[in-house]
């Protein structure tokens, strides 16, 4: 059986048209140099093919690595948005506690006065959750206005680190980095115990990030593992500096 490279080279001589009785003729130097240019130009053809073949095994490879990377980034953004759903969940059980709180109660006899400022706490509950309605429903430069007006009418209100946690949240929303970054800074450092204080340093961090501030994406990022090393915000932190 003859060789793939000799049927390759019989091939070109028939379409090339030589003559089979000269190209029978292997000490015809016509014909010898006719089948030295033609197994010249099958060599440069299969080295254009090999090149080809090589090319595409390097592009099948990279595109290999670009989908398995694009699967580890799916799979951290799912990992944050169920993280981040559990803590929408907890915060929302925190919050109806804090609200019942501001429910007006029965008073323990008829002849017993309602406690004084009750009306108020109802009406500063009222516009807490209010706002957190428009949030909730996409109505997000509502929800900036109302949470802003809350923390001027009730600035020693309990309810006031939610509605400046959620501010920094509605502003990142909205797109407004740079008020999201001032909002979620000052509420992390007035009240640095706040449960929310590390996710809202997480919201600094990716903001500066969209910004282009590497840097200091890098160094907010680093202070929250710091202060905060068992919350679940640090472990998204380590995940974002490849920890």
């Amino acid at each position: 059986m003859p060789s793939p490279r000799v049927l390759l080279l019989a091939f070109f001589l028939v379409v090339s048209g030589v003559p089979e009785a000269r190209a029978g003729l292997f000490d015809d130097d016509e014909a010898r140099e006719q089948v030295q240019k033609l197994s010249k130009q099958l060599d440069e053809w299969v080295d254009t093919v090999t090149k080809a073949q090589i090319d595409l095994i390097s592009q099948l490879q990279s595109l290999r690595e670009e989908n398995a990377k694009l699967r580890g980034q799916v799979e951290l953004l799912s990992f944050e948005l169920e993280a981040e759903k559990k803590r929408q969940q907890d915060f929302y059980v925190d919050l109806d506690a804090r609200l019942r709180k501001f429910e007006p109660q029965a008073p323990d006899s008829p002849d017993a006065p309602a406690a004084e400022g009750r009306p108020a706490a109802t009406a500063e509950a009222h516009d807490y959750e209010t706002a957190l309605k428009y949030f909730q429903g996409g109505k997000l430069k509502e929800a900036s206005r109302a949470l802003e007006s809350f923390g001027k009418r009730y600035p020693n209100s309990a309810l006031l680190p939610d509605a400046r946690y959620w501010l920094g949240n509605a502003y990142y929303s909205l797109n407004n980095c740079k008020k999201s970054i001032e909002t979620h800074k000052q509420f992390a450092a007035r009240w640095p115990q706040h449960a929310k204080s590390p996710d809202a340093l997480l919201s600094v961090a990716a903001c500066q990030q969209e910004a282009g501030d590497a840097k200091n994406a890098k160094a907010t990022l680093e202070a929250l593992v710091s202060q905060y090393p068992s919350s679940s915000a640090a472990a998204t932190a380590k995940q974002r500096m490849g920890q």
